[in-house]
């Protein structure tokens, strides 16, 4: 299987790889993740709050997506939405798709974190004269994102590895480009090993990154 000439096309075929990986994967993992991240936090404060109707929608939108399968809701905007005149680049159609799906599934651990907080914090915050946005932004979300930033960023982790639905949809994304190539060589299983081999390099700086950023929060609130 890894004869002289494998070994050649895996050479040359290593940095086209990699460079759709720094230029669209990561990119359309990042962007999803930042927007999911403002959405959860949205979602999570409204349900938080017990808005009345707010609450119920946002319980129907964190319902149907957690219920559907993520490839399915990218064929059903590519594929549905021109058809209600609504035309966008594949790439943004992606990003858009998978920040609605890890939303919902943010917006419950951001949830679950910001009920963590002890309730008398939030007392405590009335009693010094804060309104609510105030103390939700300097007191119950810095906690509740210390709480959740294992989670979220597993999430992160995640979205790198599912970006690969995204040639669903035609965005050329690096296991797209890794199929093109093998579609010319017809010697495929060296080259989806050597895509795996991309895909975790990526996932193993973001786990580093991961652990950086858990042992400066474990320091939180720590009085030295």
């Amino acid at each position: 299987m890894f004869d002289q000439n494998t070994l050649s096309l895996l050479i040359d075929s290593f940095p086209k790889i990699l460079v759709y990986g720094l230029k669209v994967t990561l990119p359309l993992a990042t962007a999803a993740f930042i927007l999911s991240t403002i959405l959860s936090v949205f979602v999570a404060m409204v349900q938080y709050a017990n808005v009345p109707v707010l609450r119920q929608i946002c319980r129907f939108y964190i319902w149907i997506i957690r219920g559907t399968p993520l490839l399915v809701q990218l064929m059903v905007a590519f594929y549905g939405l021109p058809l209600l005149g609504i035309h966008s680049n594949p790439f943004i159609m992606a990003v858009i798709v998978f920040t609605i799906n890890e939303g919902a599934y943010s917006a419950e651990t951001m949830r679950a974190a910001m009920e963590a907080v002890p309730a008398g914090q939030l007392e405590a915050g009335y009693c010094v004269g804060m309104n609510y946005m105030q103390i939700m932004w300097h007191i119950i979300l810095p906690q509740a994102f210390r709480t959740a930033f294992p989670s979220l960023f597993n999430a992160l982790i995640s979205m790198v590895k599912d970006t690969s639905l995204a040639s669903s949809i035609t965005v050329v994304e690096m296991f797209t480009r890794t199929k093109q190539i093998a579609g010319q060589s017809y010697n495929y299983l060296p080259l989806y090993i050597e895509v795996a081999i991309v895909y975790l390099m990526f996932c193993t700086v973001l786990t580093y990154l991961q652990k950086r950023g858990e042992v400066r929060l474990g320091s939180y609130g720590v009085r030295k």
